[in-house]
């Protein structure tokens, strides 16, 4: 029995309710000020990331290196990850549904930037590569290479965060330079819903690969008996690398081919 989850289902309703006011604030028919809107954003992200803490030191941490763990609790724990990335099959579901509704219906393809760019083939083989680098960190601890882990491992942290970086230059080059933004049409709504959600994910990976970097490094904890961890985050990760895979197929390509 845990608080945590509740904790994080709480900030995670916090953050879409100040990003629903966001979003009413844009247009001329402004319904709402912004500043309730950012302030229950990041309150919330605030709540999620605390409790996202505490759920990882209780389940992964605590119990797993100060009362000891089995072969139960390591299946369990896999298996919640299996779960969960279930759930994340269904939240990206929902936003591939409204974008594949909004290519089923007209909409004005001559206000869509270009696409398809460097930094997307970039950011496409920082990813998948990262995917590599992290499968082979995941084989090095199993053959407790634990150097090789280390160094593995910091590669792909690496590779996730010059993605981000990457991500970032792209959405200021559409919305600072081309005036490209989330409210430019209902494609727009989707790009940005799709990329925006992803980019979140891989925020979100590479903070877990760093907690695990970070434990590796300089606790010298892990080893092919007790790596728990490692494999879950690997799961998510090469989850995140595929849906990336998906977007940059139906959203970049195919929206691109499809232009006049």
């Amino acid at each position: 029995m845990s608080v945590w989850p509740f904790v994080c289902a709480s900030g995670v309703g916090t953050m879409y309710l100040g990003a629903s006011i966001i979003v009413l604030t844009f247009g001329s028919d402004q319904l709402l000020p912004r500043w309730p809107g950012l302030i229950l954003f990041f309150a919330g992200m605030g709540g999620f990331v605390t409790g996202l803490f505490g759920w990882v030191y209780q389940g992964f941490i605590y119990r797993y290196w100060f009362r000891g763990t089995d072969r139960h609790d390591t299946m369990t724990l896999r298996t919640a990850m299996v779960l969960f990335l279930l759930t994340e099959v269904g939240t990206f579901g929902g936003g591939f549904t409204y974008y594949f509704y909004v290519r089923a219906h007209p909409w004005p393809r001559g206000t869509v930037p270009e696409l398809l760019s460097p930094i997307l083939v970039i950011n496409t083989v920082l990813l998948v590569t990262s995917s590599v680098t992290m499968h082979y960190a995941h084989r090095a601890i199993q053959q407790d290479r634990h150097e090789r882990f280390v160094r593995l491992l910091g590669i792909t942290v690496l590779l996730g965060a010059t993605f981000l970086a990457g991500q970032v230059y792209e959405y200021h080059d559409f919305i600072v330079e081309k005036g490209y933004t989330i409210s430019s049409g209902i494609f727009a709504s989707g790009f940005f819903g799709l990329t925006g959600l992803h980019g979140l994910h891989v925020t979100l990976g590479v903070l877990l690969l760093t907690i695990v970097l970070v434990r590796g490094l300089f606790l010298n904890q892990y080893s092919a008996d007790k790596m728990t961890s490692i494999s879950t985050v690997s799961m998510y990760w090469h989850f995140v690398d595929g849906v990336w895979l998906v977007l940059v197929t139906a959203l970049y390509i195919g929206a691109s081919l499809d232009m006049p």
